[in-house]
């Protein structure tokens, strides 16, 4: 009798708790409905935070692009003069690497400002590569006869 009992609990309890966790179709679509309203706000906040920030992220880009392409017609200039021809054909092929590098550089400037992409990702992935152009521009530049 007194298993019988606890089986009936029990399978009272397991109801309650089944028909208590179902929402209505209604309670369904109101959370849809704000979880779209939460991403708008998300991304309404995000592209605010873009337009702010990426205009003088984007002059300030732009300004070491230019920089990095005036040094790398220096050391151009500096390879074409006469000397170490071995060296030389090194250099000028790194060079060549190096405005690649740069032009790439410009190219995802241009390219974010249409797709608008993850800005946090782009910011530390584009002032990574930017800063590894300009210690490559400093190391070729330099003249190791030490």
């Amino acid at each position: 009798m007194k298993s019988t009992i606890y089986y009936a609990f029990f399978v009272a309890v397991l109801t309650a708790g089944f028909f208590a966790s179902c929402d209505s179709k209604a309670k369904k679509v109101e959370n849809a409905q704000e979880n779209v309203q939460d991403s708008k706000k998300a991304l309404n906040e995000a592209q605010r935070e873009l337009n702010e920030e990426y205009p003088a992220f984007r002059m300030e880009a732009e300004k070491k692009i230019a920089s990095n392409e005036a040094r790398i017609e220096e050391l151009r200039a500096i390879v074409n003069q006469p000397g170490d021809k071995l060296l030389d054909d090194l250099r000028r092929k790194r060079i060549a690497e190096l405005k690649l590098i740069n032009a790439d550089l410009r190219n995802r400037l241009d390219i974010y400002e249409k797709e608008n992409s993850d800005w946090e990702v782009f910011k530390r992935e584009f002032n990574h590569d930017m800063n590894g152009l300009l210690e490559s521009l400093k190391d070729l530049g330099k003249d190791n006869k030490d």
